[in-house]
């Protein structure tokens, strides 16, 4: 018989844990193995036996949270209640710390920061991560797959690490990857990748950047030709540093991303002819949603583990508009993460999250 599915998650505390506690708790097929919820607790807390689930986030109250509560982190906590998937919501640095250690202790892991996301060493240079380079950290990134289901499922159905894709990343890619891949595109013409992201994508902790009277009311910029997502475009997407450009942007919602992605094809094209191309590329994925007329919205993906993708093309059938659409909490982290963990254990792709 095949060992039962315990989960555990590090990080409930912030907005990706607190989705990714609520997805496996509401799972079918962990109904009767809640996660192990492990992390910072000081000695008050560790005194009633950790933090209550329902305190650090009330909206997970009620039968299913009952009694649950986020532990003092260690790796006995982890083997003696039986975990062998462990989620990771936890900063890069932290990331690339514990994963290491997890594999050791034979654990399956799903990480959901960019620690291991990236392949190659010029891309990785933007995390500036002090054990880059060593034996171990090569070896660790070589047994990292690229979470993105619609890519990469059979890769990440026998993985030990799955590096769960960037939220911005996600957008883009699944916008141009079958564009890309079926040669449509004529890449002597710069693609220009327009994103805008609610305040959410910036994490829990406050800034200056992300404080209400900075973003209320506001639309800004940032991270421009510097953004630590670029680095999963070019990888994934295929595509060399000079052939995209890609601009994130603040705006004054809590959640959310919409990605305007300008193309010139290399032959004329129809409005039937992308969509076609769309559907074939996307026929075995239920979490990508092809809008074949009009333009998706934020509204439309909100609170939904989808991604929507939508386009027009020009009168002179040579360049598109491109809309891609998802929530970054959800398909843009945690509910990926849920899918990864789906595709791992062979089980329906969406099953817990439609």
């Amino acid at each position: 018989m095949s060992r039962p599915i315990q989960t555990a998650v590090v990080g409930v505390t912030g907005y990706a844990g607190a989705e990714l506690a609520r997805l496996l708790l509401h799972h079918p097929r962990l109904k009767d193995a809640p996660p192990v919820f492990a992390g910072r607790v000081d000695a008050k807390d560790e005194a009633r036996g950790g933090i209550p689930l329902d305190e650090i986030h009330p909206q997970l109250g009620g039968s299913l949270s009952a009694g649950l509560k986020q532990e003092q982190f260690s790796w006995q906590l982890l083997k003696s209640r039986g975990v062998n998937v462990l989620f990771l919501a936890t900063p890069h640095e932290q990331s690339r710390e514990w994963v290491p250690e997890a594999l050791d202790h034979g654990l399956r892991v799903i990480d959901l920061s960019g620690a291991w996301r990236l392949a190659r060493a010029a891309n990785r240079e933007v995390y500036a991560f002090e054990d880059d380079g060593t034996e171990l950290a090569e070896d660790v990134q070589k047994q990292a797959v690229y979470g993105l289901p619609e890519l990469h499922r059979a890769a990440i159905s026998s993985a030990r690490l799955v590096a769960n894709p960037g939220c911005y990343a996600t957008s883009v890619i699944l916008a141009l990857r079958p564009l890309v891949a079926d040669g449509l595109i004529d890449l002597d013409h710069e693609i220009v990748a327009d994103a805008k992201s609610g305040v959410s994508g910036a994490g829990k902790a406050p800034t200056p950047k992300t404080h209400f009277m900075y973003a209320a009311d506001n639309l800004s910029a940032y991270g421009v030709f510097s953004h630590r997502h670029t680095g999963e475009l070019l990888e994934q997407i295929g595509l060399d540093a000079g052939q995209i450009v890609f601009t994130p942007h603040l705006l004054p919602i809590p959640r959310g991303i919409l990605s305007t992605i300008y193309v010139r094809f290399r032959e004329p094209q129809s409005q039937a002819s992308v969509a076609k191309m769309y559907r074939d590329f996307f026929a075995a994925s239920p979490l990508v949603r092809i809008h074949e007329k009009g333009l998706p919205q934020i509204q439309h993906v909100v609170h939904t583990c989808c991604a929507d993708i939508g386009f027009q093309i020009a009168p002179d059938g040579r360049r598109a508009v491109i809309v891609s659409c998802l929530d970054n909490l959800l398909k843009g982290a945690s509910s990926q993460a849920v899918q990864n963990l789906n595709v791992m254990h062979g089980w329906p792709e969406s099953e817990g999250l439609l």
